[in-house]
């Protein structure tokens, strides 16, 4: 029988440097999209048996030497716009570059994917899983998760409206909340997009900076309030070049969504083609809560994706969830009602609050900390 081998004890190689140090030993390594070519490796010296190579560039001879000692390669594909075997997740800059037809990649790769969204050729279905699962891995080196589900790293989700105006009172209070919570030591986590999930990805990224200095962005910003507007991508310009000293906050946006820009206030942003995954991702590693905002539908399906993992414990934990505007969820939606009776039985029930503003939500999150259910 094959004896299984714990991936923890696994090694991942990102870069030359990387693979130059790790020593003779490359036994079930992980080594991702490095270009070998130029390099006087002796392939023969090392241990190989079951060594993976995803994306990497490499000469014929040293393909075949690889194969022969026990090695995986996985091919690169030079024809698509995006790396499937990507080590890191984006930054704006990177999905905003130009790329041709004055569109930018993060666009192109949108229009790529939207032309077989609902029936790609396998090929084209498994890249878009690679690359999915490459973010996955991206992300876990920056959350920092052990093997009991404890993250290095306190993350709150921000969910809310794609539409909500820069010049909605909900967007201002989104901003504070995100930018206090930050400064107590809380990752923000977003959807990505523009609205609510700007305004989250703002507050943290101002979490080095005034109250009065939020407010001013804001200002800047709501002269073009919709993300359609013209100016709206330049407004944000301005905010970056006003106020530099950027603090980190994360993004997790999709391409099935791409007709929404990406906002520019995360500092790092891992993409997905698969909604699904993305969603549960965002929620799942939100260990400290969730603030949901006003928004519409898919603000209601994350709401009660959210009430799932709480009410089976999916991931060990459960979590605050925090809502923002009593009108919102008594009187126009009764959501808080249904959720507050469906949990009325269940530990998560005392965790979950409704609330006006940003000094409320923060106290919230600060009250009512995560509970570890153990088996």
């Amino acid at each position: 029988m094959k004896k299984y081998v714990s991936s923890h004890r696994f090694k991942e190689i990102h870069t030359l440097k990387e693979f130059l140090e790790g020593g003779y030993n490359l036994q079930n390594a992980t080594i991702q999209n490095i270009n070998f070519k130029g390099t006087s490796i002796n392939w023969n010296s090392l241990t190989l048996n079951n060594a993976v190579f995803l994306g990497c560039t490499l000469d014929q001879n040293d393909k075949n030497t690889i194969i022969e000692r026990g090695g995986v390669l996985f091919p690169k594909f030079s024809d698509l716009i995006y790396n499937p075997y990507r080590s890191s997740m984006y930054t704006w800059k990177e999905l905003y570059a130009p790329y041709q037809d004055d569109a930018t990649i993060d666009f192109q790769i949108y229009r790529h994917f939207s032309e077989s969204k609902y029936s790609p050729s396998m090929v084209e279905a498994l890249c878009q899983r690679i690359h999915d699962n490459s973010i996955d891995d991206a992300l876990r080196d920056y959350i920092k998760p052990d093997k009991n589900g404890n993250y290095k790293v306190k993350s709150i989700g921000i969910m809310g409206g794609h539409g909500t105006l820069r010049t909605d009172p909900f967007y201002a209070e989104v901003a504070k909340t995100a930018q206090l919570l930050s400064q107590k030591g809380y990752l923000i986590v977003s959807g990505g997009g523009p609205g609510t999930m700007e305004a989250a990805n703002l507050g943290a990224y101002m979490a080095n900076y005034t109250p009065n200095e939020l407010l001013d962005a804001i200002t800047i910003l709501s002269k073009a309030p919709y993300y359609s507007d013209n100016l709206f991508h330049e407004q944000a310009l301005l905010v970056l070049r006003k106020f530099p000293n950027a603090n980190e906050s994360l993004a997790i946006p999709t391409w099935f969504y791409g007709h929404e820009p990406s906002n520019v206030f995360a500092s790092h942003i891992a993409k997905y083609f698969s909604n699904s995954i993305r969603e549960d991702t965002l929620l799942a590693i939100c260990v400290h809560g969730i603030l949901f905002a006003p928004g519409s539908a898919g603000t209601t399906q994350e709401i009660f994706m959210d009430a799932a993992q709480n009410h089976y414990t999916t991931f060990d934990y459960i979590s605050p969830m925090i809502f923002m505007g009593k009108k919102r969820y008594t009187e126009e939606t009764q959501l808080f009602d249904t959720l507050k009776q469906l949990s009325s039985d269940k530990k998560y029930g005392e965790l979950v609050h409704l609330v006006d503003s940003a000094e409320e939500a923060v106290q919230a999150f600060i009250d009512n900390p995560p509970f570890r259910v153990d088996d």
